[in-house]
């Protein structure tokens, strides 16, 4: 198999492996030790543009930063790949999370895609608990299945 073929099924592979990275942060870090952090993100009271949940960004930054400036650095391609395979999530999780679900620029508000509807009521479903408590849905690209039937018999 040749290198560019590795390459990319690296960063396939890592895209969708952190999906579940993404969900175990989510379930057992955020609604967890780092709650503190996550809180305001589940209690509109009084909404502002920055929250203290946007310093998981940040964290979430440092390892796709890291392998992307080692493997530039060292010329290691797999590790580069995983660098880049972190860092299209973030900006995956980055578009669909804070533009498309929470709006946070005002745009892409009409879809009616099933698949993006599914993403919009499980995603409402994990808001419906304001504590760190009973919480569901944490992934952000899969959904449970009852959210993708939902949305396309609602077509």
């Amino acid at each position: 198999m040749s290198n560019w073929l590795i390459n990319i099924l690296v960063v396939l592979g890592t895209f969708i492996g952190m999906e579940g990275v993404a969900w175990l942060t989510h379930k057992y870090i955020m609604h967890g030790a780092f709650w503190n952090l996550h809180k305001d993100h589940h209690k509109k009271d009084d909404p502002i543009f920055f929250e203290k949940n946007d310093y998981f960004f940040l964290i979430f930054a440092i390892p796709g930063i890291a392998a992307l400036g080692f493997g530039t650095l060292y010329g290691n391609e797999i590790l580069l790949s995983i660098g880049i395979g972190i860092t299209i999530y973030g900006g995956a999780y980055f578009f669909i999370h804070d533009i498309f679900i929470h709006q946070r620029f005002k745009i892409l508000r009409n879809s009616d895609n099933w698949y993006f509807k599914a993403i919009r009521r499980a995603h409402k479903m994990h808001h419906k608990h304001v504590n760190k408590e009973h919480g569901e849905c944490f992934g952000m690209l899969w959904v449970p299945l009852k959210y993708f039937k939902e949305s396309k018999s609602t077509k």
